[in-house]
């Protein structure tokens, strides 16, 4: 393969033309050129020092928030597997690997009664991903809590960042492209003054209530303008968007920042269904949602 020069001596799993519809929460068919599944953190090295530096790669997670175009992602997709699914919990410091559910995070910390990670139960994605976009609800965020990260550069340096030298804000954060985080430390609370799996609880039943759980989607599919007191629901309400459809693509009636796969959408209806209700918002309001679900590779049109 041109991709690297040193095929046989990775360890990990290493396939071509892959489909990762099956993958991904949305259901939809999504295929990558490449799927490169390090065996543990020397491999990811190794590979990456030895691929073309042409080729394009691209990091994955739980594609919880991820929508892949069609046409597929070109190059390299990289998806961290289970040596990287690692938690080590030591007084109130909780070591976890970049591939960890966030669930299971806030699962594992609830079981050692080290509070803080409650707002993460029923995230659907891993904490690389819940890190570079500074994943939070109900007032809290992975900024409050991260204290220092592990990453690869794509040319396989390994790099340790203090997150006081990044610059995070809602829902995002400046952290390169070029580095893929591996491991995170954060800081729990131990000798919480509250109950943990309470708290947890309350957060589970609001999801339950207010969100479509039980339906495919990517999660909130647009970020809440800055500087407004409207949320993006409302503004998405306001404009008639509840329960619009395009094809298989539908807006939920129960959550409407929320697009789900009503019925075998494609990638195609699902972006259109976006794009509409951008513009709708946009003719009612004069103002422009910004997605927040990532879209990714090639359109086939």
């Amino acid at each position: 393969m041109e991709a690297i020069c040193s095929a046989p001596d990775i360890r990990g799993v290493f396939q071509k033309n892959v489909n990762l519809g099956e993958k991904s929460h949305l259901g939809i068919v999504g295929k990558v050129d490449f799927l490169f599944v390090p065996e543990d953190m020397d491999d990811l090295i190794f590979f990456l020092r030895n691929i073309n530096p042409n080729i394009n790669i691209t990091v994955l997670g739980a594609m919880s928030n991820v929508l892949i175009r069609s046409g597929g992602i070109r190059g390299v997709a990289i998806i961290l597997g289970q040596w990287f699914k690692k938690i080590f919990i030591e007084d109130n410091i909780v070591e976890v690997g970049a591939a960890v559910y966030c669930n299971d995070l806030s699962n594992v910390s609830m079981d050692a009664e080290v509070g803080g990670f409650e707002f993460l139960m029923g995230f659907p994605g891993t904490l690389g991903g819940a890190i570079r976009m500074n994943a939070g609800c109900y007032g809290s965020c992975i900024a409050d809590i991260l204290i220092e990260f592990e990453a690869v550069t794509k040319s396989g340096t390994v790099k340790w960042i203090d997150a006081r030298n990044v610059n995070f804000s809602y829902r995002k954060s400046d952290i390169s492209d070029d580095l893929i985080i591996t491991r995170a430390w954060l800081k729990g609370i131990v000798d919480a003054r509250y109950s943990i799996p309470k708290k947890t609880n309350e957060i589970m039943k609001r999801r339950r209530e207010g969100q479509p759980t039980q339906k495919r989607s990517c999660g909130s599919t647009f970020k809440n303008p800055e500087n407004i007191e409207k949320k993006a629901w409302e503004l998405i309400d306001a404009a008639g968007c509840r329960g619009m459809k395009i094809g298989g693509a539908m807006v939920s009636e129960k959550h409407c920042n929320f697009l789900i796969n009503e019925n075998n959408a494609t990638p195609e209806e699902f972006e259109k269904l976006g794009e509409l209700v951008r513009q709708k918002v946009f003719e009612n309001s004069g103002i422009q949602l910004e997605w927040e679900i990532i879209r990714l590779g090639d359109s086939a049109f």
